[in-house]
């Protein structure tokens, strides 16, 4: 890889992804020659949709956009190591409250002390992803609500048949 070329990882653990983490996603790849969607391995958590799941989902999405300078990657182990391992420059992160800065704030410090190459970029969520969490999908899929408005329209039957249960 060129000197000049300037990666940037965007790790998070898109369970599943929303159109917030797309709008971070796709604004990193106008700033990054290379963006690398890192979805972690982390055995202690359970998620809805598998490591493999995630990246599927992940990949058809960015594919559907047009990102062509993006790819999609797991991560086992700690991000600081795979962010050498990948000359990755920069860390980007969004940001939609007070509350995720805290937070994302002390994983940017542990990152710097464990990888000093290693920058973190914070972007602020577009006012209309704001309230967006993949928390709430799973909440709103979960009582049978509409989540097309939350989630990129290519994956949205993938993530219904996951997470909606019908209502009585």
């Amino acid at each position: 890889m060129t000197e000049h070329m300037k990666t940037a990882i965007c790790p998070g653990s898109f369970d599943p992804v929303t159109l917030g983490h797309l709008d971070i996603i796709s604004r990193a790849s106008k700033i990054f020659d290379r963006v690398i969607v890192a979805v972690p391995v982390n055995p202690d958590k359970h998620y809805c949709f598998s490591v493999e799941e995630r990246i599927e989902l992940l990949a058809k999405v960015c594919a559907a956009e047009g990102l062509c300078n993006v790819e999609v990657d797991q991560v086992k182990g700690l991000l600081a190591d795979y962010a050498r391992q990948k000359e990755a420059a920069v860390v980007v992160k969004g940001l939609r409250a007070l509350t995720d800065f805290e937070y994302e704030f002390q994983q940017a410090l542990t990152n710097k002390k464990l990888n000093p190459q290693l920058e973190t970029m914070f972007l602020s969520t577009s006012a209309e992803h704001m309230f967006l969490s993949s928390s709430m999908v799973k909440q709103v899929a979960g009582f049978g609500g509409d989540i097309s408005h939350f989630v990129p329209e290519c994956i949205l039957d993938a993530i219904r048949d996951r997470l909606c249960r019908p209502q009585n």
